[in-house]
This record gives structure tokens, C-alpha cells and sequence, in this order.
């Protein structure tokens, strides 16, 4: 009875099916076959390459060329073992065949907060080129939090991960925690939010130029009053999106206003803060380029909240062009195409070459994409 109570604790659909025989009028016999039949098919393991092999009395070596069609082996043998292996569910070792190739099969993704449309557009990205080549996924959120993002490289390294992708915390600083790595043989590549490594593998947006085409952009709809929010000083992005809006200004012939630059640190408040310091200026700028989509959602609202009529007593645009501002009655006028995918699907394949030591492939240690500015169709040349 022990026994019968270790299976029906493994396996609870076949002990209410035996309990009930057990339990019922049927006679007792059903029970005792009942409870054989458990047994055979909880005992059922899956067939092995020694067993494909002793049943056709041929050697191991024998069955695992033939698997993975090896041209030494003769057409009838190979036929023979892979007809078996089919009848018998056979199925490759992951474990044993990680172990031989000294690798896990799996790649290490830690990224600020998955609830970010563009973070989770980045997953499909890794996901589709981590399957096409046999590599599952490991995911972690640092929810923009430094110390966070240190315990989740380490679980990782626990792991055994075989490469790591990151897109850093907004207080990310140091990196020695990814440094740490190397000892291992733990490569990484970091996408869209990089660090100023000359060494790091990189993929990310050229924010810099995206900054100037805003600029223009919005220069060409006849604005000349143009607010800036930027992000935390932390980021390398940025000082890379303010450098572009600086040099776009000068480009345009438009005086760089001190008071019309203002940060936030991507929290509501902060954000909320920025906005309004802009909005209350005396001569208040009539376009706002925010720091991303989320923050122009925020500042939308706000401004919203101070009575301000959105792309008529003030326009937006922004970073990201996420497809969520489509459903806003007054979205941004226009935003960056930061191609979250194509990054992220661009890393795992550099990744993927130095898990390989394939490093002579990589053309580039810095990736740098072009964004482009969409437009929001919905409006016209807006008269500010």
C-alpha cells in the first residue's frame, strides 16, 4: 500500500480512476490489474540509444550515426535505426548531449521591465532567433534597479547560462558585475540601453541623429519653440538624445533656451514635475520632445489635467513609436522608430557567434541602427 500511495501522489488522475475501482461494487481483481497497468505506465521510461541498439544487435555508435545520418552508415542500416527510434519515442538526450558539447543550450536575457511594450517586442525578436538555432530563453526583469540587475547576472551565471543579453537598469553605473563574466566564458551583448564600453558588444539606435531629425521634423511643421525632456543622467541614451536636439538647434539657426530643457527620471512624478515647469514658463515652447512614448503618455495627461488642448495649445513627440499611442485620441504628433525586434534579433545573433567562437564573423563590435521619424497620418500640418 505504500507503494500504491507514492503513485497516486505522482499521479493524481490514475488514483481517483483506481480509488473509485477500489471503492466500487466491481470485483477485485479489476483493482489489482488496475493498479498493474499504473505501475507499467509509470515505470515506462524513454528508449535509449543502448536500447535502439541491443534490440537490432548493433553497436551505440552505430545508432547515434545513423541518427544524425552520417554518410559511414549504410542506407538499410540507418532506415532500420530511425524506424525504431520512431516506434520507441525516442528523443536526444538534451542533458547528456549539452554535457558533450560542454554547453546548456540556453541564453540568459535580462531586461528593465517586460510591461514596456518595446521590451516585449524585443523578447520576440530573441526568442525567434534563439529557437531557430536550438537555444531556449532565460528571462529576468531588473525593473530598473541596479542591485536587482547584479543578483540577476549572478543567478544567471548559476545557471550556466551560455551568453548573456542585457538591456541595462536606468541606474546601471558599474559593470563589473558583466566583467565578472569573462572568468566564466559567459559572453554578453548589450542592446538599446548600452554601456560606454569601447569593449562591449552593442547593438542599439542611433539617438543622437533620431534627436536631430525631431528636431527638423518639427522645424518643417513650423515650430521654433521646441521643450526637451530628457532622462536620467545615468543613461548614455540620455545624453546621446540631448546632443542631438543641441546640434539640431544650432543646425536650424534656433537658440538653445536653457529653461526649456528639464528631466525626469522616468517616474510619474518626476515626469509630472518636468511638464509642468515647462508649461509654466512665460513663453512656453509649443512642441515638447519627450524621452520616450511612456513619458509622452504622461505628460499628455498632465497636460491634459492643466486644461491644455493636446496637438492644439501644445504638440508632442517622442522615442519608441509604440503602437499603443494609436489608440489615443491625441497622439504624439510623431515618434522614433527605435526597431526593438531587428535590435534585439541583431544581438542574439552576435551573441550566439561568440558562444560559438565565431568572433572573426561579427563585422562589428558597435551596431548602430538608423531611426526613422513616423509621423502620426491622423494630422496635418499642425499651425502652432
Amino acid at each position: 500500500m505504500q507503494g500504491f500511495r507514492n503513485i497516486t501522489n505522482q499521479s493524481a488522475p490514475f488514483a481517483s480512476f483506481v480509488s473509485y475501482l477500489c471503492h466500487s461494487r466491481l470485483i477485485g481483481f479489476i483493482c489489482v490489474i488496475s493498479v498493474f497497468i499504473i505501475f507499467s505506465l509509470m515505470s515506462q521510461k524513454p528508449a535509449t540509444i543502448k536500447e535502439i541498439a541491443k534490440r537490432l544487435n548493433v553497436s551505440v555508435s552505430t545508432v547515434s550515426r545513423a541518427l544524425h545520418n552520417h554518410p559511414s552508415i549504410g542506407l538499410r542500416t540507418k532506415m532500420q535505426v530511425q524506424k525504431l527510434a520512431e516506434e520507441l519515442n525516442y528523443e536526444p538526450n538534451q542533458a547528456a548531449i549539452s554535457f558533450k558539447q560542454g554547453k546548456t543550450m540556453t541564453i540568459g536575457v535580462i531586461l528593465p521591465n517586460l510591461r514596456e511594450e518595446f521590451f516585449s517586442t524585443a523578447i520576440n525578436g530573441i526568442e525567434d532567433m534563439a529557437i531557430q538555432n536550438q537555444y531556449t530563453v532565460l528571462i529576468g526583469q531588473s525593473r530598473d534597479d541596479a542591485e536587482r540587475e547584479k543578483k540577476l547576472v549572478d543567478t544567471m551565471r548559476k545557471h550556466r547560462v551560455d551568453g548573456l543579453l542585457v538591456s541595462l537598469s536606468k541606474s546601471t553605473q558599474a559593470y563589473e558585475h558583466f566583467e565578472a563574466l569573462k572568468k566564466y566564458g559567459i559572453p554578453v551583448v548589450f542592446f538599446d540601453r548600452v554601456p560606454n564600453l569601447p569593449e562591449a558588444y552593442t547593438v542599439s539606435c542611433d539617438l543622437k541623429d533620431s534627436s536631430v531629425k525631431l528636431v527638423d521634423w518639427l522645424v518643417s511643421q513650423g515650430h521654433t519653440r521646441i521643450g526637451f525632456i530628457k532622462g536620467p543622467e545615468t543613461m548614455l541614451a540620455s545624453q546621446e538624445r540631448l546632443n542631438g536636439y543641441q546640434e539640431a538647434l544650432k543646425k536650424n539657426k534656433l537658440p538653445e533656451i536653457p529653461d526649456y530643457i528639464v528631466q525626469t527620471n522616468l517616474e510619474k512624478e518626476q515626469t509630472q514635475a518636468a511638464i509642468r515647469q515647462l508649461l509654466s514658463l512665460k513663453e512656453r515652447p509649443t512642441a515638447i520632445i519627450a524621452f520616450n512614448d511612456y513619458i509622452t503618455l504622461d505628460a499628455i495627461k498632465f497636460s491634459r489635467e492643466l486644461g491644455l488642448k493636446i496637438n492644439k495649445d501644445i504638440f508632442f513627440v517622442s522615442y519608441a513609436n509604440l503602437p499603443v499611442t494609436s489608440y489615443l485620441d491625441d497622439p504624439p504628433l510623431a515618434s522614433v522608430e527605435q526597431f526593438p525586434y531587428e535590435q534585439a534579433e541583431t544581438a542574439t545573433g552576435i551573441l550566439l557567434q561568440l558562444i560559438n567562437q565565431r568572433e572573426d564573423e561579427i563585422a562589428r563590435k558597435k551596431v548602430v541602427m538608423s531611426g526613422k521619424v513616423v509621423p502620426n497620418t491622423a494630422y496635418g500640418k499642425p499651425r502652432p
